[in-house]
């Protein structure tokens, strides 16, 4: 990235249509629960998404969510967003997404995404994917990523994915307790963890795990800063100001609004360059950590 230029690094953004495969309508009901949820329907186009943030000189991470054992559903590639990436490496960095039910194919195919298509990091989320974080079956990949020494976001609390839907979907919320990071932390300190959102009902765990664990940082998306826990504002004004993260979980939120409220929130104002720029920089490896 040409961070120089850039004003913003959003950790968080979701690749919501492929152009290179056809619409999977299998499991629409799950899209179409979270626009209610969410009270949004947009889904933008790679392309889209980086033209909107390119305009507004703000960087960004994306990924998919591969889910395909649990839900059944053909995934976004995870080479149509690195090829996105290398086209606009000027502000876009791919994570890659691999179902950990995949496992020893799973870390073939991370090595493969890393050597052959510059994949600066990956995704996973426990409760769409159906399995606790520290299952050994998703040890293969984590090692490729320990080797590797990139990082990893963890989607953690509460899932707008099968809210609402009958027994929600089918769909564990326990999964993504952050405690479960823990042994993943420990068992792989050169794997950058990154709990992803606030991490409600599990905010004090989250905050501990970090605070406990030097390889594990916290992004702030998915929920916009004038709702944020006031302990979660507390430790990233103070212990944990050089791992918190500005993530907006675009789509579903928008770096502008997120920006605007950030302003109001309660963060101190020399911590704030670092939320929103200065920390990704050294996640991403552009800054010694």
């Amino acid at each position: 990235m040409d961070f120089d230029n850039l004003i913003a690094i959003d950790i968080h953004t979701h690749a919501e249509v492929s152009c290179w495969n056809p619409f999977d309508n299998y499991g629409e009901e799950f899209d179409r629960a979270a626009d209610k949820y969410f009270k949004n329907s947009r889904r933008p186009t790679i392309a889209e998404t980086v033209t909107y943030y390119r305009e507004r000189k703000i960087g960004l991470v994306m990924f998919t969510v591969d889910a395909e054992t649990q839900l059944g559903r053909r995934r976004i590639p995870n080479e149509e967003i690195a090829e996105a990436a290398q086209a606009n490496s000027d502000m876009m960095m791919a994570f890659a997404s691999i179902d950990p039910h995949k496992g020893k194919m799973g870390a073939r195919e991370a090595e493969r995404l890393i050597k052959e298509h510059g994949v600066k990091g990956f995704k996973f989320h426990p409760t769409v994917q159906g399995y606790h974080p520290y299952d050994r079956m998703a040890w293969p990949i984590y090692e490729v990523i320990n080797a590797h020494k990139l990082p990893a976001i963890f989607h953690t609390g509460h899932s707008g994915i099968g809210s609402g839907m009958r027994c929600g979907g089918g769909l564990r919320l326990e999964y993504s307790n952050p405690m479960h990071l823990d042994d993943v932390a420990i068992d792989f300190p050169d794997m950058q963890i990154v709990m992803a959102h606030p991490s409600f009902p599990w905010q004090d765990e989250a905050l501990s795990v970090a605070t406990h664990k030097p390889n594990v940082w916290i992004d702030l998306s998915g929920w916009s800063p004038k709702y944020f826990p006031k302990q979660l504002v507390q430790y990233a004004n103070t212990l944990l100001k050089d791992r918190v993260l500005f993530g907006s979980d675009y789509p579903l939120i928008t770096p502008e609004r997120w920006m605007k409220d950030f302003e109001e929130a309660g963060f101190k104002p020399e911590v704030m360059p670092g939320i929103l720029k200065g920390n990704a920089m050294r996640l991403l490896g552009a800054t010694p950590s």
